[in-house]
């Protein structure tokens, strides 16, 4: 029986942006998977009752918890921006070695402009969460 031959392995390949943008999608993808198991807390404590929803906002409301949700709002605007890019190829643009590389350099500054607006709104603002006591 001869030997099949092996696909090709990341040795072989030279490592591009393209490629980390591939990963880092994956990566974010999980992440936000992670990051759903604080919303879903979040959830049952609102629908807990208002003493629930205080101890989670107590919770939530914590520096580390807040650079996590910076973090996975990062995970989400990239996902989002990445994933828009993908659907433009999955309909056939974009998909010359230039435009690929056109699409990665827009996909990295729409990620770092959405996020900086929405950090600004969710962090920064000053304006009162929903449900909290103004």
């Amino acid at each position: 029986m001869r030997a099949r031959p092996l696909s090709p392995h990341l040795s072989i390949y030279r490592f591009m942006y393209t490629m980390a943008l591939s990963i880092a999608h994956r990566i974010a993808g999980v992440a936000l998977s992670v990051g759903l198991l604080l919303f879903a807390y979040w959830l049952m404590a609102a629908a807990a009752g208002q003493q629930a929803y205080a101890a989670a906002l107590g919770i939530l409301s914590t520096p580390v918890v807040k650079v996590l949700l910076a973090g996975w709002l990062l995970a989400f605007v990239y996902h989002l921006c990445n994933g828009i890019r993908h659907l433009t190829w999955d309909a056939g643009i974009g998909m010359e070695k230039h435009e690929a590389r056109r699409s990665a350099v827009v996909t990295l500054v729409v990620t770092v402009l959405l996020f900086a607006l929405l950090a600004y709104f969710a962090f920064v603002s000053g304006s009162a969460p929903v449900g909290s006591a103004s």
